[in-house]
């Protein structure tokens, strides 16, 4: 009996040995993160640093000549004169006032179209037909009629950027808005909610993170559509001073435009990036 008991022992103490074995690597996976941390304030700027420092070396070293590139320095010097001498800050307003009036209508409409498609049938039938013919057609081919239409002043430049901005702006909402879990539609009906509560408290909120995807898009299409834009009967603007020094062979004040535009991309997505972060704080999502 004593035999017995000790075998009945020694067979559960393997068991439990054998259960540990199997246990253990588990646990070790369990405990590898899946998911990137959240990235440190400032280390997204590592990649444009790292293209600076060798494009600046490349420029010392001889590989590139400043008659084809100008060296980083060279440009920020070159910019830095600018601002002093007066001639590059009317450049830099007028360019943002047309870029940013653009983004603005562009949002606000592509914003009101989305919410009339995404939730009304009516809607839908008018308006989704007419956004995705205008996706196809590339807004510089719009250049001729606009011109005609509009003229070649401020108004025809506005309108571009605003057409270039409302379907990124649109096609995002709007697929947010239908991506919207029925479960929610369902309980907002359960809870007796009415059409305006149910935009306000769901397809609102539901649509915000579609929205900040299309609004960090629309930001950079609105500075990239000026780039073109500022090449027609225009006399001043970023645009306007780069087509200028491209004609003298002055590569610096280029480099200069570029820097501008660069600067101004990663600034107005940091800060669509921290409205974001604030608004869709109560998310957690990879990389949070």
């Amino acid at each position: 009996m004593a035999d017995i008991l000790q075998s009945s022992v020694a067979h559960s103490r393997s068991r439990y040995r054998q259960g540990q074995q199997r246990a253990a690597p588990i646990a070790a996976r369990k405990s590898v993160r899946l998911t990137p941390a959240k990235l440190p304030a400032g280390l997204r700027l590592l990649g444009p640093a790292l293209i600076l420092i060798v494009w600046e070396a490349a420029s010392r070293l001889g590989f590139l000549s400043p008659y084809t590139l100008s060296a980083p320095s060279t440009a920020l010097q070159t910019g830095y004169d600018m601002i002093l001498d007066g001639s590059l800050l009317p450049h830099l307003l007028a360019s943002a006032g047309r870029a940013y009036t653009g983004l603005f209508l562009g949002v606000i409409v592509g914003v009101v179209l989305a919410m009339l498609s995404g939730l009304t049938r009516t809607g839908e039938a008018l308006i989704d037909g007419v956004v995705q013919i205008k996706r196809a057609i590339p807004t510089l081919a719009l250049i001729p009629l606009v011109i005609i239409w509009l003229g070649i002043g401020e108004e025809m430049k506005i309108f571009l950027i605003f057409t270039a901005v409302l379907v990124p702006v649109y096609i995002n909402t709007h697929a947010a808005l239908r991506a919207i879990d029925i479960g929610h539609v369902e309980l907002a009906q359960t809870l007796g909610l009415t059409r305006l509560e149910f935009i306000r408290h769901v397809a609102l909120p539901g649509a915000l993170p579609g929205f900040f995807v299309a609004l960090r898009l629309a930001v950079a299409i609105s500075w990239t559509a000026l780039v073109v834009l500022e090449l027609v009967n225009t006399q001043t603007g970023i645009g306007y001073l780069m087509n200028r020094a491209r004609d003298w062979g002055q590569t610096d004040v280029i480099v200069v435009g570029i820097f501008i535009y660069a600067v101004l991309g990663l600034v107005s997505d940091a800060v669509v990036r921290f409205i974001e972060g604030r608004a869709l704080s109560y998310r957690r999502a990879l990389g949070s």
